[in-house]
């Protein structure tokens, strides 16, 4: 470990020492009103993060590699002066920590993030969740059944991602780790029934992302286009047809399949020492839990996530229930409902008589210090997005894209995919990549006639960015998803990136299908593309287990 802690400084010390020199030499724009830094707009705006990936992938430690990215990206936005780069860190209006933390957006999801800590001690104080893993142990016999479970669960909620992340951890940790089922794996369950299912769920968050992300210029309805974009979306439905296949056939591959073997031989349900939630997990065993204590909170938890969300979308003031999720502050809608819940809760518990008032706020702390973990790295990760913001590398990729849209047509989706997958892989965040990318794309087929290229094309737009969200160690969703199952970061990014590449490759193959089959017919070129992806999928997974999966039970 001391070895290791020595070589992260060194290579951290050269990291700083090579940008200093780099910066220092390319002294760029230095009048403050048109202040940009040398590297704006060019490949090197990526630079901090991937860093940051690199380095947590190789170190396996997160919170210090997000520091380096964000140090890495401050002194590169600096041009080497050292005051600046500081400032820049701290207090920059669009990227710095501090303004990151005053955005009320991001306090609300960190508000929402301590209540629905708070909710869990409350769940686990009672004995709701260890009476639930009881219930759940005598009438689910597998780990297949497990499992299974656990996807319906992530795809019953599907209003928001960071919701589905906490509630489905939350309700099926204690139901998985008595079926033996490694963190890391029920990790990648719930990422993997989150954000592929918000994307395809015309009533969600998400949804409303991507409609107020099409231009109101365009003469393009938003939610309708996104309707029209489900049967395109093909890495959601690739993740989510893989998942159930690799469930149904037992197999797994990749640093998943250690994790999976620890757990079942070892009963080891974190194969590294990690264990970021320390004794969190702790379940109270009290005789007058019951299966109501957790099932009550998590439905009362779903109808007012819902009502907070159509509130703040003007549902209550006239407006339709779709146009309401189209509009609403997923952030403010989510504090409401589940403020609401905490104390219907409590209110439910005090009457049971399973809690008393001193019980209730000693959870207040304990659920804070249970979300300690996300919360950091939620904040450095809104941070480093800050500081690829403000090195410009939005605009390097509308050049790319542009740049694209020269070329032949019919290969435009599998090029927008790629792209997309890669801007939200280095910045953390899907729907910075719909805002980025989705106008590029209503612009690119403007005037060039072909509709159902358009529809194809802006499917790949958000596939991508979910895609790339799925490997990002930086993106939030990411972190919610490890939050959820109590899961150490790192182990959860490392297991899962074998298989978010494996949907990656089989839908860039089906987006190349898709652009060839709507460039030739203005026909729906889903009903060819879809099922020629969906074999290909199957195809790939059984020479993986025939090939590549060794010693299999």
């Amino acid at each position: 470990m001391k070895k290791k802690g020595i070589a992260f400084l060194f290579g951290a010390v050269i990291i700083f020492a090579v940008l200093l020199a780099f910066s220092l030499n390319s002294p760029g724009t230095v009048d403050p009103e048109i202040y940009k830094p040398s590297v704006y707009s060019s490949i090197f705006s990526l630079l901090p993060p991937v860093i940051a990936i690199l380095l947590a992938l190789i170190t396996k430690e997160v919170y210090s590699s997000l520091f380096v990215g964000i140090v890495s990206g401050a002194l590169l936005y600096a041009n080497g002066n050292m005051e600046l780069m500081l400032n820049t860190m701290m207090f920059n209006e669009e990227g710095g920590m501090v303004y990151k933390l005053a955005d009320s957006w991001n306090v609300g999801i960190l508000i929402f993030l301590v209540v629905l800590g708070i909710m869990v001690a409350l769940m686990n104080k009672v004995g709701g969740s260890a009476a639930f893993g009881i219930w759940a142990s005598e009438h689910i016999k597998s780990r297949v059944g497990t499992q299974i479970a656990t996807v319906l669960l992530g795809v019953m909620i599907f209003v928001d991602d960071y919701f589905n992340c906490l509630t489905v951890g939350s309700v099926m940790r204690p139901v998985t780790d008595r079926q033996k089922i490694s963190r890391a794996k029920l990790a990648y369950l719930i990422d993997a029934t989150a954000a592929p299912v918000c994307i395809i769920a015309p009533v969600s968050s998400w949804a409303a992302a991507v409609t107020s992300s099409v231009p109101d210029d365009s003469g393009i309805n938003g939610f309708s286009m996104f309707l029209k974009t489900i049967p395109y979306n093909f890495y959601a439905l690739t993740t989510l047809v893989m998942m159930l296949t690799m469930i149904i056939m037992k197999f797994e591959y990749g640093p998943m399949k250690v994790h999976e073997k620890n757990a079942v031989e070892k009963n080891d349900l974190f194969t590294t020492e990690a264990r970021p939630y320390g004794n969190a997990d702790q379940e109270m065993k009290t005789p007058f839990g019951k299966v109501i204590d957790l099932v009550f909170p998590v439905i009362v938890l779903i109808v007012c996530c819902i009502f907070g969300m159509v509130y703040t979308g003007g549902f209550f003031s006239g407006e339709s229930f779709i146009k309401a999720f189209a509009d609403a502050d997923a952030s403010i809608g989510l504090v409401i409902g589940s403020f609401i819940t905490l104390i219907i809760t409590f209110c439910f518990y005090m009457v049971r008589g399973v809690l008393t008032f001193k019980e209730f706020t000693e959870c207040i702390p304990e659920g804070f210090k249970a979300m300690v973990a996300p919360i950091l790295i939620l904040t450095m990760a809104w941070t480093l997005s800050g500081m690829t913001g403000l090195l410009g590398a939005k605009f390097y990729v509308h050049d790319i894209v542009a740049a694209s849209a020269g070329g032949i047509q019919m290969f435009l989706p599998a090029i927008i995919f790629l792209v997309a997958v890669f801007l939200a892989f280095s910045t953390g965040t899907s729907w910075g990549t719909f805002a980025i990318l989705i106008p590029i794309v209503c612009n690119v087929f403007s005037d060039k006639g072909s509709y159902e290229m358009l529809v194809i094309s802006i499917s790949a737009c958000l596939a991508g960015a979910v895609c790339g969200d799925h490997c990002s160690p930086i993106s939030d969703t990411t972190i919610m998803a490890s939050a959820g199952a109590h899961s150490d970061h790192v182990n959860h990014v490392s297991t899962q990136l074998p298989y978010a590449l494996t949907a990656a490759g089989v839908s860039a193959v089906g987006y190349l299908i898709a652009g060839i089959v709507g460039y030739s017919t203005e026909s729906s070129a889903a009903l060819i593309s879809l099922p020629i992806t969906l074999v290909l999928l199957i195809i790939t997974l059984l020479v993986i287990k025939n090939l590549f999966v060794k010693n299999r039970d």
